[in-house]
């Protein structure tokens, strides 16, 4: 486990991103939310493609995958 992962810690926004995501409507803050994870797939997946260029599509994704379920088992 990382030293800095403390699954206990709480972020807390600040005032002016409060007031931002209320103005949003609930389907706008949904939209944000899958483009923040569509993004960060992406990311993840150029990261693997340059580590590991012998890697096939299922072994990009698998180990996607496991990046993100690390931790919630």
């Amino acid at each position: 486990m990382r030293e800095d992962f403390n699954p206990s810690r709480i972020e807390v926004l600040d005032d002016d991103m409060v007031r931002v995501l209320q103005s949003k409507t609930p389907q706008e803050r949904i939209a944000m939310v899958f483009d923040a994870n569509r993004t960060m797939r992406l990311m993840l997946e150029a990261h693997f493609r340059e580590r590991h260029p012998e890697w096939d599509q299922s072994q990009i994704a698998a180990a996607i995958a496991q990046r993100l379920l690390r931790g919630s088992g």
